[in-house]
């Protein structure tokens, strides 16, 4: 059976090796064959590679990555291309890159005819890639790879090293390159049409101990040679914008050469939402005085935001502006809008008189983060040109989205979401616990509401966030190419491209599962209190599903060729298995508890495990930060996870405590939910009968969810008229009379129609409806709702006779995504995950 396995597994990998390959996002189907092409254009051949042509007026930092492509193309297994600035030779083939208005050459193939440039002059971050016959006077044909601007021309390069099967991720997760020695290029016109959303973006947050630590044993310190790295990822995975690295670091000041490459590359740098105008947090203690306060300091502080415009004035940039507390606290409580806004009006006459232009001509953004948002809410406002940065609750849950009947915001407007954060209720950094289908939903939620300029992840040490981030940077590009059908899709096609086709399925699912079970509760929130022992043998089998899943990812691991290994390792493998280690060691927890509380000897036996566990987290970490990829990695896994005792990180791991006993020396259609046990549960999306409205429908969002999957309606930014009816309806037989309880779960979103709070409408047999506002005011306060991913809510209703009836759940707002249905009959016990669904039966 084994030897069978191994066989598919190897002629399913011959396969893809002669398949063509397709991008992810942007990407050009049918652009790049393996094996020699007359009709096309021969890029590569046993005997040589294309001169690479780039003309003298060109950007720098199209020629800095003209130089990542021919690099490339030797990872590829080719031989090395001449890069040549200058005037184009006779040549057989030759390799054309340009942008439109900076290369003459481009200008002049256009007066010929032979190319047309017209669609992309004008337009943001556009490519095109073509083979031109007989460009030039002994110029059989050309390749050219053209931009309409800087960032357009470095994505055509970029994108067509993907297509050759270069990952963005080469580097920072040692994924292999296949070899190759021929390349050809099709015939055809490829265009990357421009983004959907104009700035997209990372964040690098909270980076101590594991980021920092890292960094400064291989570079010293977070300066340029550092971020050439990050900078190229970014391009790479089509983003343009950073967020740098702030906790005790300063981009501009820390490397003056960072700001200088990270504008050469097209790469925008912005400052997070309490660094007003490019200065770090850390410069106000470097070179600040007096209080962060503008009512008493105002004078030092504009000159600290003055030095700071001057520095960057000549880079592509968006600037901050506003001010919040001394390191990303809260304003005092007496800060008034007045002063605010007065804080705002003064930074933009600093960035007239260092630019010399309008304040408007120069790029802005306001965040509403936390506390601001309350300020806004109250009336602040800032000039209509800047953009203003709407924010998650920190725990992926969208606080604020524009109204859709109200005025357009000429700024427009972007959205700061997390993958990691710092704070309460507790912190989560340690591990990926973003689900995509919860990344995709709030972020087509946002999209649909026209957040289309800016937006920004917050990736705290960036490893382990690998494919949240592919995948974040993949919808902001074009939120268009998703829904909810085609999202593990994706999930594989990305496998497929880290690890090869042969193991893209398995290698998907493990990382879709794994996320879901990190979704449910964050590694650091996790405890022997967190399921129930007692109650649906809940924590065992949630221990179970996870054990199972990292057996399955060391299976693949054992599968895999060897040259694959260290980045399934970092991307699949250790997740998996060091989040499972925790399941099996907080079982082990409850279990000694449980058993300890009986004066049970067994307990000693669980005690042991959480000890074997305890130590094999350490191990875990361990291999990760010094045996793969040869110790590359040191530091990167060294967030502490185990031992909180509130939000904040313990300064050192401990083991949860245990107890021993003394051991003496001797011894679906028209289906019917049934009541059983003394409840009823329900998958919200195995719903009887679903109605719409001719613009509204309801859709599944597969794998969203605690257990199951989640459902609400769509489009997202279309709401019910009073007219309309749109509704779920379950088919109940009870055998129970009396008054019951509905408890529905729901996913937590916000109440982001300035807060109205999203509303249901529940009834049974047609009766009297009762309305329930899911959310109601949001108050700024982080609750464990947010950090359990569900709002729970409960309606009494009142049964009088057994047999079949029909319970209604009709909504009134969109984004309320429904998940599960408890009825209590009077035997519901209580658990993390709800009881298992009841049994669906044909009436009798």
């Amino acid at each position: 059976m084994v030897n069978r396995l191994s066989c598919i597994l190897f002629f399913a990998l011959v396969l893809l090796l002669l398949s063509n390959k397709t991008l992810i996002a942007g990407g050009l189907d049918d652009l790049v064959l393996f094996e020699r092409n007359e009709a096309g254009f021969v890029l590569s051949d046993e005997a040589q590679t294309a001169p690479i042509f780039l003309g003298e007026s060109e950007y720098e930092g199209v020629k800095y990555v003209a130089n990542l492509f021919a690099e490339d193309l030797k990872r590829i297994g080719l031989a090395e291309p001449k890069l040549i600035i200058g005037d184009i030779s006779t040549e057989k083939n030759i390799v054309l890159i340009g942008t439109v208005g900076q290369n003459p050459v481009l200008d002049k193939l256009e007066k010929s005819g032979k190319l047309d440039l017209s669609d992309l002059r004008g337009q943001w971050e556009k490519s095109l890639v073509q083979v031109v016959e007989n460009p030039f006077p002994g110029v059989d044909k050309a390749l050219v790879l053209a931009g309409s601007d800087k960032r357009g021309t470095i994505y055509a390069m970029l994108n067509l090293s993907r297509d050759m099967g270069v990952s963005p991720w080469y580097w920072w997760a040692d994924v292999p390159v296949d070899q190759h020695s021929v390349v050809s290029i099709n015939v055809g016109r490829f265009v990357t049409e421009s983004p959907k959303v104009k700035y997209r973006g990372i964040f690098l947050n909270d980076e101590e101990p594991a980021l920092g630590g890292w960094v400064r044993e291989n570079f010293g310190d977070f300066n340029a040679k550092f971020y050439s790295h990050l900078f190229e990822l970014i391009l790479r995975l089509h983003g343009n914008y950073l967020w740098p690295a702030m906790w005790g670091k300063a981009f501009f000041d820390d490397d003056p050469e960072n700001g200088r490459l990270a504008d050469e590359l097209g790469i925008v740098i912005g400052t997070s939402h309490h660094e007003p105008l490019g200065r770090a947090h850390d410069e106000w203690r470097r070179y600040g005085s007096g209080p962060w306060d503008y009512s008493k300091n105002a004078k030092v502080l504009t000159a600290f935001w003055t030095k700071g415009m001057e520095r960057m004035k000549d880079f592509e940039t968006i600037v901050t502006v506003g001010m919040r507390g001394d390191g990303d606290e809260a304003m005092s409580e007496g800060t008034n809008i007045a002063l605010l806004e007065k804080i705002v009006r003064d930074q933009r006459k600093i960035i007239s008189k260092v630019t010399g232009k309008k304040a408007e001509d120069t790029p802005q953004m306001w965040a509403l983060y936390k506390e601001v948002q309350d300020y806004y809410d109250k009336g602040m406002r800032v000039p209509d040109d800047v953009t203003l940065l709407l924010c998650d609750d920190n725990w992926g849950d969208v606080r604020k989205l524009p109204n859709m009947d109200a005025p357009k915001h000429p700024g427009g407007y972007g959205m700061y979401y997390h993958f990691d954060y710092v704070g309460g209720p507790r912190n989560y950094k340690w591990m990926n616990v973003s689900q995509i289908q919860r990344v995709w939903e709030q972020m087509n939620l946002t999209y649909s509401h026209g957040v289309d300029r800016v937006w920004i992840v917050n990736v705290g040490d960036l490893k382990p966030m690998e494919y949240p981030i592919s995948f974040f940077l993949d919808m902001a590009w074009n939120p268009e190419q998703f829904n909810a059908q085609n999202l593990f899709q994706h999930t594989v096609d990305w496998c497929a491209e880290q690890f090869g086709e042969a193991y893209a399925e398995e290698s998907a699912r493990i990382i879709d599962l794994y996320t879901k079970y990190n979704h449910r509760v964050t590694p650091e929130l996790l405890d022997e209190n967190t399921f129930s022992l007692e109650n649906y043998n809940e924590f065992e089998r949630v221990r179970n599903d996870y054990r199972d899943l990292a057996m399955d990812a060391l299976r693949l691991y054992n599968l895999i060729p060897i040259e694959y290994k260290d980045a399934f390792d970092q991307l699949v493998l250790f997740p998996t298995n060091a989040s499972s280690n925790l399941y099996e060691m907080y079982y082990a927890v409850a279990k000694n508890h449980q058993l300890a509380e009986a004066n049970d000897p067994a307990a000693n036996n669980w005690a042991d495990e959480v000890q074997k566990c305890f130590d094999r987290d350490s191990l875990l970490t361990a291999h990760y930060n010094q045996q793969i990829a040869g110790g590359k990695w040191n530091h990167q896994m060294d967030q502490i996870r185990i031992g909180y005792t509130y939000w904040q990180q313990p300064e050192v791991r401990k083991m949860p405590e245990v107890f021993r006993v003394e051991v003496p020396e001797m011894p679906n259609s028209e289906k019917v939910f049934v009541e059983g046990d003394g409840y009823v549960s329900i998958e919200a999306s195995n719903f009887q009968q679903s109605k719409g409205s001719d613009k509204i429908h309801w859709n599944v969002i597969p794998g969203l969810g605690r257990t199951g999957s989640g459902i609400t309606t769509f489009p997202q930014n279309e709401y019910p008229a009073d007219t309309d009816s749109v509704y779920l309806k379950y088919a109940i037989r009870f055998n129970t009379t009396g008054k019951l309880d509905v408890h529905v779960l729901v996913s937590p979103s916000l109440n982001f129609n300035a807060n109205k709070g999203l509303r249901y409408a529940i009834s049974i047999d047609g009766g009297e409806e009762q309305i329930v506002n899911i959310n109601g005011e949001y108050r700024g306060e982080l609750g464990q709702w947010q950090a359990e991913r569900i709002i729970e809510k409960t309606t009494a209703h009142e049964i009088t006779t057994t047999g079949v009836h029909r319970l209604r759940i009709r909504l009134l707002e969109p984004g309320i995504v429904l998940q599960k249905i408890l009825i209590d009959c009077g035997g519901l016990k209580p658990s993390f995950l709800g009881a298992p669904q009841s049994e669906l039966k044909k009436p009798e």
